[in-house]
């Protein structure tokens, strides 16, 4: 496995999926209060983000990033905080979205956040030589090109406990917990583990990972999907998915592009977030 980061190709928020597409366009399903559905005009993107949060405290405020071609970002959703004033944006490779805020990684390695800040999540103006990042609720983390990983904002459960982490190549964080995926195909956790989302220890031979609200989910080598942690909605219940290649996670659901360009999702659909059947050219993922 290298140690490249994968795009968003598939992405969850709190009640919507979004899937980027091979040409450069988004589709979207599911809530669309703030408009944060409302892709049909973006073009050249080659990166998606969408804002997630914990469902207790979910009122639709999500909303949806994408980065364009030429490094630029365009957002889309609820702007409370100002978590989509990012149209001044430029250089940018990677893009991420929590609850009220938005993290662009830029070309040189450093990394920008907007929106709300009230625990410091989006104190990452000293980060340098980054080239993967993610965002939980209220914490953000960085993979830095050495492997090891840096994490900022709240650590009531010890989410941002994540100094020793070392040959990390790639990240992902949920309401309160991070996961990493080592470069043996190990995959490490630590925070808030009361619904089993960081038993990931035993896992072994994966190439992707993708983190929801309260649940953590694994591609391995050979297409097979694993999962653990809430599973209220049977979010987790991927054992018979084949052939995937990409996933997402969002709030309660879990989403999965196979190889052959279709789509697979299961958990909460409570706002059709899971209707991604009829979606097809999906971009396969960049390894």
């Amino acid at each position: 496995m290298g140690g490249m980061v994968k795009m968003g190709t598939l992405v969850g928020g709190s009640r919507h999926t979004v899937g980027l597409q091979a040409d450069g366009a988004v589709v979207a399903t599911g809530d669309n209060k703030f408009g944060q559905c409302t892709l049909e005009k973006w073009r050249h993107i080659v990166d998606v983000a969408a804002g997630n949060v914990h469902r207790a405290t979910n009122t639709g405020n999500a909303h949806t990033v994408g980065l364009k071609s030429d490094g630029s970002v365009i957002a889309a959703g609820w702007d409370k905080h100002g978590q989509c004033t990012v149209d001044d944006w430029r250089d940018i490779s990677a893009v991420a979205a929590g609850w009220c805020r938005t993290i662009g990684l830029r070309r040189d390695g450093s990394v920008i956040a907007i929106g709300r800040n009230n625990e410091g999540e989006c104190d990452t103006s000293s980060w340098q030589n980054i080239i993967g990042i993610a965002a939980g609720d209220w914490h953000t983390v960085g993979l830095a090109r050495t492997g090891s990983v840096v994490a900022i904002g709240n650590n009531r459960y010890k989410q941002c406990a994540v100094i020793d982490w070392k040959n990390i190549i790639a990240i992902d964080a949920g309401y309160l917990h991070t996961v990493g995926l080592q470069r043996d195909g190990t995959v490490i956790a630590t925070g808030q583990n009361t619904d089993g989302q960081c038993d990931v220890a035993d896992w072994r031979s994966i190439v992707a990972i993708a983190v929801g609200s309260k649940h953590t989910v694994g591609i391995q080598e050979d297409g097979t999907v694993v999962a653990v942690g809430d599973n209220r909605f049977g979010q987790c219940d991927v054992i018979s998915w084949r052939d995937i290649v990409a996933i997402a996670a969002g709030c309660g659901h879990t989403v999965g592009l196979k190889k052959d360009g279709t789509l697979l999702a299961i958990g909460d659909n409570s706002y059709g977030q899971c209707d991604v059947g009829a979606w097809h050219n999906t971009q396969m993922p960049i390894v």
